[in-house]
């Protein structure tokens, strides 16, 4: 008979990074909010590259944005206060997964335009 044994990860639960994450619906994102955050150069790149690639492939570090590092954790929050984004740690890695089908719903037509814009 097998027994599994429990993972230090496991028996301890998520990291309090990990439990720090908060994940607005973009239903309880007010218009204001979410323009707001469309609005800032840096974080319509985040949104482009996002879109390009399959759900949970990119981690934050390995976007090439000109700011620093906490600026570009700055942005990511908003990107996730906005609806617009949800993240997931793996180690100690955070990916990102674009939330264009539940901001679309909210929001329809606004990403489809940032997303159309060119750099």
């Amino acid at each position: 008979m097998s027994v599994r044994r429990e993972s230090n990860t496991e028996a301890r639960g998520p990291s309090a990074r990990a439990r720090g994450l908060t994940h607005r619906h973009p239903s309880q994102v007010p218009l204001q909010d979410a323009l707001d955050a469309v609005a800032d150069p840096v974080r319509r790149t985040i949104l482009r590259e996002l879109a390009g690639q399959p759900d949970w492939t990119r981690a934050c570090g390995t976007f090439d944005l000109p700011v620093s590092k906490a600026t570009r954790s700055h942005h990511f929050a908003v990107l996730r206060a906005a609806g617009l984004i949800e993240q997931r740690d793996e180690g100690p890695r955070r990916f990102n997964r674009l939330r264009r089908a539940e901001f679309d719903q909210a929001f329809p037509g606004l990403l489809t335009l940032v997303l159309a814009e060119r750099a």
